[in-house]
């Protein structure tokens, strides 16, 4: 019989991944609300789906449960204090920050390297956390390069050289 793994050391394993950094908002009920998420993947093109893993205590949980439609933005190299901002407990996340309505309602950060607005299409229960599928029905980009994470650290993607 397999035991279970150490939590501390799948931390670390996870920690070696690099990944981009994302602000999944909705608007729910007229207010804006958002969190910091490093579980967004793409899964097709055709059709154009995504998902991102939101833990059910967070304090956006329920407004994005409720809601249709969220929007992904993909932070650009520096926006390291939203990241820092989204990722907190603060009850009005938006104080000063810069954002519009996007096409569905959902709140698109000004200044993002891109952002993806889904409709969700599935609400997965996973244990701790709900795996929301949207498909896309707006996207954009821009030309400022994005954020990247690994090992508990935030990196300019920008500046990454290509494997020869």
């Amino acid at each position: 019989m397999l035991t279970a793994v150490d939590q501390e050391l799948i931390r670390n394993v996870h920690r070696r991944f690099v990944s981009g950094v994302t602000i999944v908002t909705t608007c729910h009920e007229g207010v804006p609300r958002g969190l910091a998420v490093n579980a967004f993947a793409s899964i097709s093109l055709d059709p154009p789906l995504i998902l991102v893993c939101v833990q059910k205590t967070s304090s956006t949980y329920p407004s994005l449960f409720a809601e249709q439609y969220f929007a992904v933005n993909i932070l650009s190299r520096d926006q390291q204090a939203l990241v820092r901002k989204f990722a907190t407990k603060d009850p009005d996340k938006f104080a000063g920050v810069a954002w519009h309505p996007g096409a569905t309602g959902a709140p698109v950060l000004d200044g993002v390297s891109a952002h993806l607005e889904a409709e969700i299409t599935e609400r997965l229960q996973a244990s701790t956390h709900t795996a929301f599928i949207g498909r896309v029905v707006e996207a954009g980009y821009s030309d400022r390069p994005p954020m990247v994470y690994s090992a508990g650290r935030f990196y300019d993607g920008g500046l990454l050289h290509e494997l020869a």
